[in-house]
């Protein structure tokens, strides 16, 4: 049977205007079926349109309409509703489900049974209501007042979907449930006590501190004693403590404000994946620095032998997580960067890297290595060099193309250098007799005691040479060939370091000679030419080409393990001067270390301060060094004979103790004197 709905209701199904409704049906009177019925009024007659002829989504919606227009049987009208809305309106029908499972199916058997009432036709209609309200165990009036709530949220499901298109039947079964009690309202709490609360337990200098409820509820008593405020139990305001803590974002505040910036940022802010995958082979790598959490022994430079922990410099690639370039030193720097930057790029496996991400340290980011200062000024110029300043550092000078410095105290920015140092604590560190453990702040359980005295003196501790052996064994034979987790969660195919750093696709660059980037491994700095020539490391370097320089600056490089010559270059164009050398330390020897030069020099001048104290020592004057003897000193006077000089205004008395007092006898016997002779005179006058 064809249904026929007015044009008004045909327009709010397709969910367009009346006037564009008409249109659409006079511009394709074929696709609608229509029929015109009577008016009880007798005027004009009206005009209906079959339902089968609107869209199929005008379709679905008038069945539903229909659906939950029968099951109220049109006892509910939209729009007479009450104007307050329900509790149920707002309320997440997962939620209340699942935290109410048992009121929740109650009530929707019970709105099942209400269905049927509410369609049951029959003549005895009031004797059914009756017999249904004895099953259910409920009044006859509790039974309407159900059937009411009922009634009232079919209404607003069929005004919800009016609005919406939705479907919105769960209001039948939430109405016949009870509203959720409103938890943690607190309403004995003032809004000034749970101000103060928060001021209190917030407070940076108590978080830290980690202040206890004990001493927030004390604090709290002291204010409200002064301020007359009526303060909940301790109970309660533990309770409130608890629930403001449950909150998430309140609880991060917390961990901010007791922990600090730095540690908030490691634990609790967001991070994001870093997409490897993407990467080519040598397109980035990440440097950094790595302290083994076990001993070796060490010879120093003047033959003692001592225990070090020895740090681990390395470039490790952030598609492959190959290492590269791996030194092994008792302390890092520069010099030693460098080298493990030429070691990458002339090495097996090996190559010229696109792409730096450093350490923010001191190490990677000196001036030589970048060609920037490390804290510039603020002036503009320093704080943003131009390009020929930056293309002097040693990075750019051989071949890469930038580098990226990560943030001091984010670790997350190179994760894949935190993660590999994790794996070779467990699997390389650990193995030795000497590990001791980690000791960092947030693990220093971790420490383990071990008399490394002992074993040093015992001979246990492996030597740095025997040690490195160990740790290239380990590198090219476990962990370069073992699947890595890392490579397997990213989706690689090749999921072993060594194997996907040959066999992926790679960044390919052009090295620069080997002798060229030897030579960049000699230390940069600007001098100034004197008339004498170079002043460095307390010599002079000459050279007839410098007679043109003097009074200018110059590029200046050197080896460290051979200061006996400077390579000189123009600093305007850059091209070589002259080889200008010290002939004082060339008649020593051939090479001078700058590090054993810069030992010969402190010994000079500490050879020079001590001698000059001991000739202080041995020049100061007598009474400065045996008591009692100024006389003395005063009477033997200056050791070589010389002129007498100008006169001096200033006499010193001499500092006898029997002098001072043979004085201040004579000043009270001529006080004695004095004081007599006023009293006889004026025994004679009053005579």
């Amino acid at each position: 049977m064809k249904m026929y709905i007015t044009l008004s209701e045909a327009a709010e199904l397709e969910n367009i205007k009346y006037n564009t409704m008409v249109h659409k049906m006079k511009r394709n009177p074929e696709a609608f079926d229509v029929k015109t019925e009577k008016t009880e009024t007798g005027g004009k007659e009206r005009v209906l349109v079959s339902v089968e002829s609107l869209s199929r989504a005008a379709q679905r919606k008038y069945k539903k309409l229909n659906e939950i227009t029968e099951v109220t049987g049109g006892d509910v009208v939209v729009e007479n509703l009450k104007p307050e809305e329900p509790w149920y309106l707002d309320v997440d029908v997962n939620w209340y489900k699942e935290n109410y499972k048992a009121a929740y199916y109650k009530a929707v058997e019970l709105s099942r049974i209400l269905q049927d009432i509410i369609n049951y036709s029959d003549a005895d209609k009031t004797d059914y209501i009756i017999r249904k309200a004895e099953e259910l165990g409920m009044s006859q009036r509790t039974l309407y007042r159900n059937i009411d709530k009922y009634l009232e949220a079919a209404g607003w499901s069929l005004k919800m979907f009016r609005d919406t298109g939705a479907n919105y039947d769960y209001y039948k079964v939430l109405c016949l449930c009870r509203k959720p009690k409103d938890s943690n309202t607190f309403p004995t709490f003032t809004p000034e006590v749970k101000q103060k609360i928060h001021n209190i337990w917030f407070d940076p200098a108590f978080a830290q501190n980690e202040g206890s409820r004990q001493m927030l509820y004390d604090k709290l008593l002291e204010i409200s004693a002064a301020n007359g405020w009526l303060i909940p139990s301790y109970q309660s305001v533990c309770r409130y403590i608890s629930h403001v803590m449950s909150d998430g974002q309140t609880e991060s505040a917390y961990f901010l404000a007791s922990k600090g910036q730095r540690e908030w940022k490691n634990k609790r802010m967001v991070k994001a994946l870093r997409d490897t995958h993407s990467l080519q082979v040598m397109e980035v790598l990440l440097g950094d620095e790595h302290t083994f959490d076990c001993w070796v022994s060490y010879k120093l430079p003047n033959g003692k032998v001592t225990a070090i922990k020895p740090k681990l410099v390395a470039w490790i690639d952030a598609r492959s997580r190959m290492v590269l370039g791996d030194i092994i030193c008792k302390d890092a720097n520069s010099q030693i960067l460098k080298q493990s930057l030429i070691k990458v790029l002339y090495s097996t496996p090996g190559g010229m890297p696109k792409y730096l991400n450093i350490d923010n340290g001191k190490d990677y980011t000196a001036e030589e290595l970048t060609g920037t200062k490390r804290y510039p000024k603020k002036s503009q110029e320093e704080r943003y060099p131009g390009f020929e300043e930056v293309r002097k550092g040693f990075y750019h000078t051989i071949g890469i193309e930038d580098y990226h410095r990560s943030k001091p105290y984010e670790p997350w920015s190179k994760s894949e250098v935190e993660r590999l140092f994790k794996t070779v604590c467990d699997g390389f560190s650990r193995w030795f007799k000497s590990y001791t453990g980690t000791l960092t702040g947030s693990r220093t359980g971790a420490k383990i005691d071990k008399d490394i005295k002992k074993l040093l003196d015992q001979g246990k501790l492996l030597t740095v040479e025997e040690f490195y052996e160990k740790w290239n064994h380990y590198l090219h034979n476990v962990y370069a060939v073992k699947e890595h987790r890392g490579l397997k969660d990213q989706g690689e195919t090749y999921r072993k370091p060594l194997e996907l750093f040959d066999k992926g696709e790679r960044y390919e660059k052009a090295l620069p000679p080997k002798s060229f980037a030897l030579l960049q491994l000699m230390k940069s700095e600007r001098a100034r030419v004197y008339n004498v020539g170079i002043r460095k490391f307390g010599q002079v370097y000459n050279h007839p080409e410098l007679i043109y320089y003097q009074d200018k600056h110059v590029d200046i490089k050197y080896d460290p393990e051979d200061v006996t010559k400077l390579l000189v270059f123009d600093a305007t164009d850059g091209h070589m001067i002259c080889e200008a050398e010290s002939q004082e330390l060339l008649k020593i020897a051939h090479r001078v270390p700058q590090e054993a030069l810069e030992r010969h020099i402190k010994l000079q001048k500490q050879q020079f301060k001590a001698v000059r104290e001991r000739l202080n020592e041995l020049t100061k004057p007598l009474d400065e060094n045996v008591a009692g003897a100024a006389e003395a000193n005063t009477i033997v006077g200056n050791m070589m004979l010389e002129g007498k000089g100008r006169p001096q205004k200033v006499v010193r008395l001499p500092e006898e103790r029997s002098y001072r007092e043979v004085k201040q006898a004579a000043r009270q016997s001529e006080y004695i004197a004095r004081q007599g002779q006023e009293a006889l005179e004026r025994l004679r006058n009053m005579g």
